[in-house]
């Protein structure tokens, strides 16, 4: 069992913008260092952010289209080898480095709405 983390304050919580997206477009990233896909994710009026996501394990790319997503999207853009990573998809360990991802099951849900 992974142990707690060092307690921290509200206000370093309320920092962290955590939204709800739809992915566009998904697809191989031969270029990572470690097996990924490339993303593209809208966030409604925030618009339209790129991530490398490293969940080919469990995911194809047709199967991740149209699929709402949890990320955060006020992390610097990351390089990635050629590709500019803008947000962080959220998701969890289910084993070994199968990650599963965060998502909302409700479809009611508008693409850019923040976590509270």
């Amino acid at each position: 069992m992974t142990p707690i983390k060092p307690t921290i304050e509200f206000e370093d919580f309320k920092r962290v913008d955590i939204r709800c997206g739809t992915i566009l477009k998904a697809a191989e990233f031969p270029a990572a260092h470690k097996a990924a896909y490339q993303l593209q994710i809208d966030f409604g009026t925030l618009g339209i952010l790129k991530s490398s996501a490293q969940i080919t394990a469990l995911y194809s790319p047709e199967s991740l289209i149209g699929r709402k997503v949890l990320a955060v999207v006020n992390f610097e853009a990351k390089q990635i080898a050629h590709f500019m990573s803008e947000c962080l998809v959220l998701g969890l360990y289910k084993t070994g480095e199968d990650i599963v991802l965060l998502q909302t099951s409700d479809n009611q849900v508008v693409n850019g709405t923040v976590v509270q």
